[in-house]
């Protein structure tokens, strides 16, 4: 569905976006703005949560309602504004770094509960705001500030992860390719669950991987399915190959949805009580 640049417009801030020229990161702000205007979404009623990092800055640069949380702390924060309000639509942007290292405990939670957002990893191979760090996605042969020599620790590939701990939309794309990003961030926004949108974003300043996902970055099949499992787990960790598009799909009740249930549970049996009504019962 084709967006005009007056309705990308609509979601754009007065901030202009101060990453390095040449950064993935523009790419996905613009298939984001790109993705509210194919949904029709109103500013007002969506809600961007950030962690720490390059991305971190995401929620200044748009017209939505945005939350710059703390340092792996996007999942807590994304997840309470959904839970307080489950009208909102919710986004949630981390780095590689910020997703998988210090809120990796958080991330894995997220995909099991199957919280009801759409989260945008910016994927760039390493800590990028604080000049070049190595990263749980750094690869094997990529030397950082940390590692001169290389990595030596096995790169964690975040679409095989998500898929294993429970999230029910995986997809992965390149922010070179900001109209099919767009369509995968839209999809992701109107899937009933959790859904992580890997995406491959290059850093220019200290790892600069264009022309190797340019190599790498390829279609799936037109006959793939995306409701197989094992199947998806294979695409996703294919080691010569960075396979883009929907990988996994599959659905299952949402978190917010087994809360209703069991709030509907707890009334059928005691009741609609009080607060004080609920701790008198407590002291009998």
């Amino acid at each position: 569905m084709a967006v005009d640049a007056q309705t990308r417009e609509r979601y754009k801030s007065e901030v202009k976006p101060i990453w390095c020229p040449g950064c993935g990161d523009f790419g996905v702000l613009t298939a984001t703005f790109m993705a509210l205007g194919m949904l029709k979404l109103d500013p007002e009623q969506v809600v961007i949560v950030s962690g720490i990092g390059c991305s971190g800055r995401f929620p200044a640069f748009t017209t939505c309602y945005g939350f710059h949380s703390l340092h792996g702390r996007t999942m807590p924060v994304a997840l309470g504004v959904k839970a307080a309000n489950p009208d909102l639509t919710v986004i949630a942007v981390g780095g590689d770094g910020d997703t998988l290292a210090i809120g990796g405990n958080h991330f894995m939670h997220a995909c099991r509960r199957n919280i009801n957002l759409a989260y945008l990893l910016l994927d760039n191979n390493l800590y990028a705001l604080t000049k070049g760090q190595a990263s749980p996605t750094t690869l094997p042969m990529q030397a950082t500030d940390s590692t001169p020599y290389g990595s030596y620790e096995s790169d964690v590939e975040p679409c095989t992860l998500a898929i294993v701990l429970g999230a029910s939309f995986v997809a992965r794309e390149f922010s070179a390719r900001a109209k099919k990003l767009a369509e995968i961030i839209a999809q992701a926004v109107e899937h009933p669950g959790f859904a992580l949108v890997h995406i491959l974003s290059p850093c220019v300043t200290f790892f600069d991987t264009y022309d190797l996902y340019k190599q790498k970055v390829a279609e799936l099949p037109p006959d793939y399915d995306p409701k197989d499992m094992q199947q998806a787990i294979r695409y996703a960790s294919d080691p010569e190959r960075k396979w883009v598009g929907v990988l996994y799909r599959t659905q299952r009740p949402t978190f917010e949805e087994r809360i209703r249930e069991i709030n509907q549970k707890a009334i059928e049996r005691h009741g609609r009580l009080t607060l004080q009504q609920m701790l008198e019962r407590r002291r009998v």
